[in-house]
């Protein structure tokens, strides 16, 4: 087993008055030789953006952008047609495919929104740009992890998916608990970020905003105290 810690503190950050970010990988102004990604895992940005704020018109092209408010909500356009508000206890995926425009804007005038930005690379390019939306609610189960996410061909229509064999897990833990996390494939390995309260992984423990990478393993043991939160993507390492 191979891992490698991101405590939250050495996350790089920006501050742009409408925008304050934290970039778990080089991103922007941030550069790290040894932080441009994590396997197929190219982007976890996590977002602070001010009231009536936001993202622009921009295009994105072969990218999986995965978006998951923390608080608040964002108002989203896209050149596919597709508008509408993606709110705290949300997913939303986009495959950008062979080129997508969009804009995310702060819904509320006054208080800020919090979002996590993920961006995987994809498996295959040039694909037509997709859009879904979710509730993460009802795609849990209490004190585990429940995965939200699987690539397209582990997946059907009704299901949040992307052009990569990936997966998206999330954890919230109403109780301190013990559980193991099975890897797909031996060649995968996993990105874990403790959104809230406190873990215990590979003899580390990690509070909030901390992150690891564990690879050449098949399973992972994680005890998660009462009141975590915790986000978990498996991604192929090649």
């Amino acid at each position: 087993m191979k891992k490698i810690l991101h405590p939250a503190q050495t996350r790089g950050s920006a501050n742009y008055g409408w925008l304050a970010a934290r970039y778990s990988f080089s991103f922007s102004n941030f550069f790290d030789p040894e932080r441009i990604q994590f396997g197929k895992l190219r982007v976890l940005n996590d977002d602070i953006v001010a009231g009536g704020m936001g993202f622009g018109k921009h295009p994105h092209q072969n990218m999986e952008i995965v978006t998951i408010p923390q608080e608040g909500a964002l108002k989203h356009r896209d050149s596919m047609g597709n508008e509408g508000i993606i709110e705290s206890g949300d997913i939303q995926l986009m495959s950008a495919g062979s080129g997508v425009e969009h804009s995310e804007m702060n819904a509320n005038s006054k208080e800020p929104v919090k979002l996590f930005q993920i961006w995987i690379i994809p498996e295959t390019e040039n694909v037509t740009p997709r859009y879904a939306q979710k509730k993460i609610a009802p795609l849990l189960n209490k004190n585990t992890f429940s995965t939200v996410v699987t690539p397209k061909d582990k997946s059907n229509d009704s299901e949040l998916w992307v052009h990569q064999q990936a997966y998206f897990s999330i954890g919230q833990f109403t109780e301190t608990t013990q559980t193991t996390y099975t890897l797909h494939n031996k060649s995968h390995g996993i990105y874990v970020l403790v959104i809230e309260g406190t873990i215990s992984i590979d003899n580390e423990t990690l509070n909030k905003r901390d992150a690891i990478g564990i690879w050449e393993t098949t399973q992972v043991s994680i005890t998660a105290n009462e009141g975590s939160n915790v986000l978990l993507i498996e991604v192929p390492m090649n």
